[in-house]
């Protein structure tokens, strides 16, 4: 071997040396950090529209507490199991989503979405829960009431894929409060759906006492346009307290009751 050829496989060799240091001083860093001791959790509960929260700090480290058996804080953060952690927070009904990471100072930092309720259900047998705007069932928060469209009456229980089925009485329920919600005409106006035992649907609005007959879910969409059409032409005119109740239960027409 000459000279020149040496000098090429000691570079090479000194390359691979410096190659296989820089690792070990790598995986001795990552062991250290794996190593060293978690110090405080850090929760961001991003608040609802109306700036309330349905679960609290104390919810949260309840929950990590119970599911793990044991504090996170002061545990190496090679036994921290982030997706874990993420996994059980998801599962609390309140959560949306959960976001977990560890920052430079060893805080387990955990950010938190919350479901937002649309629909407070009361029925006839006196369940009384929340939907979200995708049907999930929510609880009722210890810390707040939100303040939401209600609905009573003879509504069925609540059942996993209930929007899936072809009809449903709770789907076209949830369906029907989708259309008042969306509508800003009728998100002002209605505050609370009544379920007749007939399956039929009385909506009350915020303001005085008049009932509104909608009947059956089928044409839901039609009666509501008709009964917006008769409030902004014919009540502007002749006042809303004229009438004790609205019957736009046939197709085309809305009838005032005196």
């Amino acid at each position: 071997m000459n000279r020149k050829e040496l000098n090429k496989m000691l570079v090479r060799i000194g390359w691979i040396a410096g190659l296989f240091g820089a690792a070990v001083l790598v995986i001795s860093a990552v062991e250290k950090k794996e190593a060293s001791l978690t110090k405080e959790i850090l929760i961001d509960i991003q608040p609802l529209n109306d700036g309330n929260k349905l679960i609290d700090r104390q919810d949260i480290l309840t929950t990590i507490d119970r599911s793990f058996g044991f504090k996170l804080e002061g545990l190496p953060l090679g036994e921290v199991d982030v997706e874990r952690l993420e996994r059980i927070l998801e599962d609390d009904p309140f959560v949306l989503d959960a976001d977990v990471f560890i920052d430079a100072k060893n805080n387990i930092n955990i950010g938190i979405d919350q479901r937002a309720p649309i629909l407070r259900i009361i029925d006839n047998n006196g369940l009384n829960y929340y939907l979200d705007k995708e049907g999930r069932k929510l609880p009722l928060s210890k810390h707040f009431s939100a303040r939401v469209l209600v609905a009573t009456g003879n509504i069925p229980p609540h059942t996993l894929g209930f929007l899936e089925r072809k009809r449903h009485r709770l789907k076209d329920l949830f369906e029907l409060s989708q259309l008042i919600l969306e509508d800003p005409f009728f998100n002002a106006l209605v505050e609370h759906i009544h379920v007749s035992n007939q399956g039929e649907y009385v909506l009350i609005p915020k303001l005085g006492k008049q009932k509104i007959y909608l009947g059956r879910y089928s044409n839901a969409k039609d009666k509501l346009e008709n009964l917006k059409i008769f409030y902004e032409e014919g009540l502007t005119r002749e006042g809303w307290n004229k009438y004790v109740a609205l019957d736009a239960r046939y197709k085309g027409q809305v009838i005032g009751i005196k």
